[in-house]
């Protein structure tokens, strides 16, 4: 089981929705939004990191979307490690190997596994996993209205408060684990958004990976099937919007491989061209944890924000 979906943050001490708090880091600094209100999901901290540059700057930046916002910059909130993403990307940028790029980290909450579990994809799951993943999810999956959060609400916020490039070609969505599910879901249900999509060791299985009446083959055999139905009605051909995924082999991510092989199949009988539509590596040695994923984030970095150079047309 994905050890996150256990667990619970507080919300003590947050401000009302709409106030901000700015503080800066050594690459850049961080604008925080402790209450986000929504009308789909629960309000939750938003942080948006500004790199070295953006004010004295004029011109539009980029905007990444990534999930589980609290480990993404510092360790004080992230019991397993931060991302050191500002580190990474200001580095990037510094060194000409990434475009001018702020990033919104949107923290999860309690109801993580609820929000970040693909609805459509759970629902493709034949019998018994099928029914073994709702109920081990505890509730209604949230993972639609998740999605419409961040698009009809916490996109347009970001585009009006800061210089940004809204369009999709400048707008990416980016996770790990369960939130390497949630990015997937979200580039196919909203391909006219987000252009390019960052899955990061996704926790293809879903769940636990076994339940009452249902063993490791039998679930292996029916999250397969439902990926297989999923993305077989949900992937278009392609048409701009450009996947990352990559997977290590240690605890977690060593259950990942047949999945992504699957995934990985299915994107390339439909099209996708690896290295420029989509891109998908195995990092052997890597463990399913933030230290982990730090250590090869300019890897996803440098195929996301780096869209590939489109022809003028006649």
């Amino acid at each position: 089981m994905d050890r996150r979906h256990f667990l619970t943050l507080t919300a003590g001490g947050l401000l009302t929705a709409g106030a901000s708090q700015a503080r800066a880091l050594s690459s850049g600094r961080l604008v925080e939004y402790p209450a986000f209100a929504s009308k789909h999901v629960d309000a939750r901290r938003v942080t948006v990191w500004l790199p070295e540059g953006y004010d004295a700057s004029a011109e539009p930046f980029g905007v990444l979307y990534m999930h589980d916002g609290q480990n993404l910059f510092e360790t004080t909130h992230a019991p397993f490690g931060e991302w050191g993403v500002d580190e990474v990307l200001s580095g990037m940028m510094a060194r000409g190997e990434a475009p001018r790029t702020l990033v919104v980290g949107v923290w999860n909450t309690p109801k993580r596994y609820v929000e970040y579990g693909p609805a459509a994809l759970v629902d493709a799951v034949p019998e018994p996993t099928r029914s073994v993943l709702k109920a081990q999810a505890r509730a209604p999956l949230e993972s639609d209205a998740y999605l419409a959060f961040l698009v009809e609400e916490l996109k347009p916020f970001i585009d009006r408060t800061y210089r940004t490039r809204p369009s999709r070609e400048h707008t990416s969505l980016m996770g790990s684990s369960m939130g390497g599910l949630i990015s997937l879901y979200g580039g196919l249900t909203y391909p006219e958004i987000f252009g390019a999509v960052g899955c990061v060791s996704t926790h293809w299985p879903l769940g636990s990976g076994e339940g009452p009446g249902v063993s490791r083959d039998q679930w292996r055999t029916d999250v397969l099937s439902g990926l297989t139905t999923y993305l077989e009605r949900a992937l278009p051909k392609p048409s701009g919007t450009r996947f990352y995924f990559d997977y290590g082999d240690q605890n977690l991510d060593s259950n990942y491989a047949p999945y992504q092989a699957r995934v990985d199949a299915i994107f390339a009988a439909r099209g996708y061209r690896r290295g420029r539509d989509v891109e998908s590596l195995a990092f052997p040695g890597a463990d399913h944890n933030e230290p982990s994923w730090n250590r090869r984030l300019s890897i996803p970095l440098k195929f996301l924000l780096n869209a590939p150079a489109v022809s003028a047309a006649p």
